[in-house]
């Protein structure tokens, strides 16, 4: 059974207590359901080299794209911060393997909003 929006908001809000954010104290976490109905979740991981930090969305799909996933559904991000919509880079990562799917982010679980990512990011780049 799919995980409803609340559902996969919890599992954000659950893997951003993993974050590793020395330098921002910014906790971020996603969870990204494939079109085949798994999840993957990931977290925001700072580093002092700031290059090499990676953001909890890109976090959740390097992790499914190295397991031979590459078909998306939706994605929900939840951070301490209030609302956590993806970054720039995040938004042109995701777009590469999912124009259209759905980004939910809110407060809380219980104000949640949701905008297909190719609303977020207009015109991105596609080979």
């Amino acid at each position: 059974m799919r995980p409803t929006d609340k559902e996969l908001f919890r599992m954000a809000v659950k893997a951003s207590e993993n974050a590793y954010v020395p330098f921002s104290n910014f906790h971020v976490g996603a969870a990204l359901l494939t079109k085949d109905g798994q999840v993957y979740t990931g977290c925001n991981i700072e580093n002092s080299s700031y290059g090499a930090t990676i953001c909890a969305e890109r976090t959740a799909m390097v992790k499914a794209v190295s397991e031979g996933v590459r078909e998306f559904e939706a994605i929900a991000i939840a951070g301490n911060g209030g609302t956590s919509w993806p970054c720039g880079i995040c938004r042109q990562f995701m777009f590469e393997f999912s124009e259209d799917m759905r980004v939910i982010s809110g407060e809380n679980e219980d104000e949640l909003k949701s905008y297909r990512l190719n609303e977020l990011l207009l015109e991105g780049f596609k080979l």
